[in-house]
C-alpha cells in the first residue's frame, strides 16, 4: 500500500498540509514544484488511490444514545448543481468525482434521484442513472430503480419505464417491502398491471408478507386496470384472511364497480361495510353520489346526501353541488332550494354551478321572479355569473316573452368580457321568432355572423322553425341550402321542421323528396319527424303510403310505438272517420298490432276529437273484438262498419 501523502510532508508545512489531504484527497497533484520534496515528487509520480465512497449524509439514528439526525454530506449539493441536462453533464460529473477521487455509492445515487429536481425531468434522472452505473466496481441498488421508475411513470414516460423495468427484474436483486409497496401504488396507478402482478409474486417468493396498505396498493391498481374479477379475488382473500379490509379497501372496491356501471353493486357493498362495523367516510359516499349522478339516477344521490346528514359526516361542497343539481335537472327546484339552505346553514358557500343550476330550474319552471332574486343574490355573494348562468337567464325571460330584458342581459353579459354563445342567440332567435317578429330574429342571426360566432345548426333550426310556422316555408328551404353551402351539418330536427311546414303548405312530394334526402345522409328519424310525416300522409289522403313507410322502418329496427296512435288521433281531430277505420284494419290485417289495443286506440281517439256518439258505438259493439259467421267461416268484425250501424 502507497504510504500517505501526509507522512513525506515534514514540519509546520506537514501539519497545515496534512488538513488539507484529509478534506480533499487529490489537492496535492496541484502543489508548485518548490513546495515538494524530491521524495514527495517521487510519489505523485505513483498511481493515485483508488477513489473513495461517498454517501449522502452521516446516519447516525443506530447510536442508542444519540439523537435521531441527519448531517448533510458536503457532497450533495456539489454533485446535484452538475445535473443541469447539458450535453457534458456525463462528463462534468466524471471530471468532478475523478479531481476529488471519489464514487458515489447506490445510496447516494438513491438519494439524488428522491429529489425535487429529478421529479420534474425524467431525461436528467435518467441519464443519471446509466452514468453512475458506469463507475466502477457499481451495482445499482433496488431503492435507485424504484426512485428512476417513480419519476418516469410522474413523467408519464411508460414506455422507459418498460426498459427499466426489465433491466431491474433481470438484474435479480433481493426485493424488500418498501421497495413493493412503491412499485406496486406507482405501477398501479398507471395500469401497467403485468409488471404490478410480477412485483406481487416476488414478494412471494422473498418471504415477505403483504400488510394492509400492500393489499390496498394492489386493489387499487387491479381497480385502475379495470381488472375487477381480479380485484375480486383480493377482496376476497383479505376478507378471509388475517388481514381485514379497512375503508380504502371498501372505497377501492366501489370505486371499481361504479367505473365498471354496476352502481349496485357498489351500494350493496356500501351495506356490507355497515354490518362490519366498518364506518364509510365521505369519500365512499362521493363515489356512489357521482355514480349515480352520472346515470341520472337524482333519487339514490339524494338519500346518499341525507346518509351522510344523519351519519354527521362532513358534506363537501361538490357533494351539495350533485345534489342540488340533480333535483334541478328534475325541475325539483324547491327540493334544491331547501338543499342550498341547508348548505349555507352548514357554513359552506355556494359557487357559481349551484346558483346557475337554480337560476336555470326556476327559469324552466316559469318562477323568473325567483330566479332573477337568486341572479341578484349570487352577485350580492361576490359571484360573477358565466356565460352559462346568462344563457339560463335570457332563455327563461325569452320563454315568457320577456325579449327587451333577455336582450339587456345578452348586451351585459358581452359588456361583462364575456362571449354571448351560439346557445343565448338561438335562444333570442327562438323568442323572437315564436313572437311573430322574424325581421327582428333575422337580424340577430346574421348578427352572430358579423360578431363572429359560429352559427350552429340550433341556430339555423330555430329560425327555420319560426319561418315554418308563419307560412315561409320558401325562406326556411332558402335557409336549409345556406347551412349546407355554410357546412353546418343538418339534424334530424332539421328535416322534422320542414317536412312538417311543407306538409301544412300541402307540398308533399317535396316533404317526401326530404324524407329521402334525410334517409340517404343516414340520419336516423325520430318519433317527431316520423309523427310529422306519418300525419302529413294521412291527412293528405295517402294513407296506404304513411303504413308502407312505417314498414319499411320496422327492420331498421325502428318501431315508433306511438306512430298509429297519432295518425288515428289526426284522422280523428279531422273529421276522416272513414280513413280512421280503414287504416285500424289495415293495422291489424298487418298483424302490426293486436285489436283490441287498436280498438282502444281509436276509442280515445273518438272520444278526444268530442265524437261521442262514435265513441259509444264503438264501445258497445264487437267491433275489432268480436266475429261474424258467414255460412261457415268466422270473420273479425272490421272498424268500417262503425260507420254501418
Amino acid at each position: 500500500m502507497p504510504m500517505s501523502p501526509m507522512r513525506i510532508l515534514t514540519g509546520p508545512l506537514s501539519r497545515s498540509m496534512g488538513k488539507l489531504f484529509h478534506l480533499f484527497p487529490s489537492i496535492a497533484v496541484d502543489l508548485p514544484k518548490n513546495l515538494q520534496s524530491p521524495a514527495s515528487r517521487g510519489y505523485f509520480a505513483n498511481p493515485i488511490p483508488p477513489p473513495e465512497w461517498v454517501e449522502p449524509f452521516t446516519d447516525i439514528s443506530t447510536v442508542p444514545s444519540a439523537r435521531r439526525d441527519f448531517a448533510a454530506s458536503p457532497w450533495v449539493g456539489h454533485i446535484r448543481a452538475l445535473l443541469d441536462g447539458s450535453p457534458d453533464m456525463e462528463a462534468n460529473l466524471h471530471g468532478f468525482c475523478r479531481k476529488f477521487m471519489i464514487k458515489l455509492t447506490p445510496n447516494f445515487v438513491s438519494f439524488l434521484l428522491k429529489g425535487d429536481e429529478m421529479k420534474r425531468s425524467s431525461d436528467i434522472a435518467l441519464r443519471f442513472f446509466r452514468w453512475a452505473s458506469g463507475q466502477k466496481d457499481y451495482r445499482h441498488g433496488i431503492e435507485c430503480y424504484v426512485c428512476l421508475i417513480e419519476i418516469l411513470l410522474a413523467c408519464g414516460d411508460t414506455g422507459r419505464v418498460k426498459g427499466v423495468f426489465g433491466e431491474f427484474r433481470d438484474v435479480g436483486l433481493l426485493m424488500t417491502e418498501s421497495a413493493a409497496n412503491s412499485l406496486i401504488r406507482s405501477l398501479g396507478n398507471v395500469g401497467m398491471v403485468e409488471e404490478l402482478l410480477w412485483v406481487w409474486r416476488k414478494m412471494k417468493e422473498n418471504g415477505i408478507v403483504p400488510s394492509l396498505y400492500t393489499y390496498n396498493f394492489l386493489l387499487n391498481g387491479l381497480v385502475n386496470s379495470m381488472f375487477i374479477d381480479s380485484a375480486e379475488k383480493v377482496f376476497e382473500v383479505m376478507e378471509g384472511g388475517s388481514i381485514s379490509p379497512d375503508t380504502v379497501s371498501y372505497n377501492t372496491m366501489i370505486k371499481g364497480y361504479c367505473r365498471s356501471g354496476n352502481t349496485e353493486k357498489g351500494i350493496k357493498l356500501l351495506r356490507e361495510m355497515e354490518e362490519r362495523t366498518v364506518e364509510p367516510d365521505k369519500i365512499t359516499y362521493m363515489i356512489l353520489m357521482q355514480a349515480c349522478y352520472a346515470r341520472g339516477d337524482f333519487d339514490s344521490c339524494l338519500r346518499l346526501y341525507h346518509e351522510m346528514e344523519e351519519k354527521q359526516l362532513e358534506i363537501p361542497p361538490h357533494a351539495y353541488s350533485l345534489v342540488i343539481t340533480g333535483l334541478c335537472k328534475d325541475g325539483k327546484c324547491m327540493e334544491g332550494y331547501s338543499v342550498y339552505n341547508s348548505m349555507v346553514k352548514n357554513g359552506c358557500k355556494a359557487n357559481v354551478a349551484i346558483y346557475t343550476a337554480l337560476i336555470d330550474a326556476y327559469a324552466k319552471c316559469g318562477s323568473m321572479d325567483e330566479a332573477m332574486r337568486l341572479f341578484e343574490k349570487m352577485k350580492d355573494d361576490g359571484f360573477q355569473p358565466d356565460e352559462v348562468t346568462y344563457g339560463a337567464v335570457i332563455n327563461g325571460l325569452c320563454k315568457l316573452g320577456r325579449l327587451e330584458e333577455a336582450m339587456f342581459y345578452s348586451e351585459h353579459c358581452r359588456d361583462s368580457g364575456l362571449a354571448v354563445n351560439p346557445t343565448m342567440y338561438s335562444c333570442l332567435i327562438d323568442g323572437y321568432g315564436k313572437a311573430g317578429r322574424l325581421d327582428e330574429a333575422e337580424k340577430l342571426f346574421e348578427k352572430m355572423g358579423e360578431m363572429g360566432c359560429t352559427r350552429d345548426s340550433y341556430c339555423y333550426n330555430v329560425l327555420m322553425d319560426a319561418y315554418g310556422k308563419h307560412g315561409k316555408i320558401d325562406d326556411a328551404l332558402t335557409l336549409f341550402k345556406r347551412m349546407e353551402y355554410e357546412h353546418c351539418d343538418p339534424t334530424v330536427y332539421t328535416f322534422t321542421i320542414l317536412i312538417s311546414g311543407l306538409f301544412t303548405e300541402h307540398r308533399n312530394e317535396e316533404a317526401l323528396k326530404l324524407w329521402d334526402v334525410m334517409v340517404d345522409k343516414g340520419i336516423t328519424p325520430n318519433v317527431a319527424c316520423i309523427r310529422a310525416l306519418s300525419i302529413g300522409l294521412c291527412l293528405s289522403g295517402k294513407v296506404a303510403r304513411a303504413c308502407k313507410i312505417l314498414d319499411e322502418l320496422a327492420p331498421m329496427g325502428i318501431i315508433p310505438d306511438s306512430a298509429t296512435e297519432d295518425m288515428l288521433n289526426a284522422l280523428c281531430k279531422a273529421g276522416r272517420i272513414k280513413e280512421a277505420c280503414k287504416l285500424a284494419d289495415g293495422i291489424v290485417d298487418r298483424g302490426r298490432e293486436i285489436p283490441g289495443k287498436i280498438r282502444t286506440v281509436l276509442l280515445n281517439a273518438l272520444r278526444k276529437a268530442g265524437n261521442v256518439d262514435l265513441a259509444l258505438k264503438l264501445m258497445h259493439s264487437k267491433i275489432g273484438i268480436g266475429y261474424d259467421r258467414v255460412h261457415s267461416i268466422k270473420k273479425r268484425v272490421k272498424f268500417r262498419t262503425l260507420l254501418d250501424l
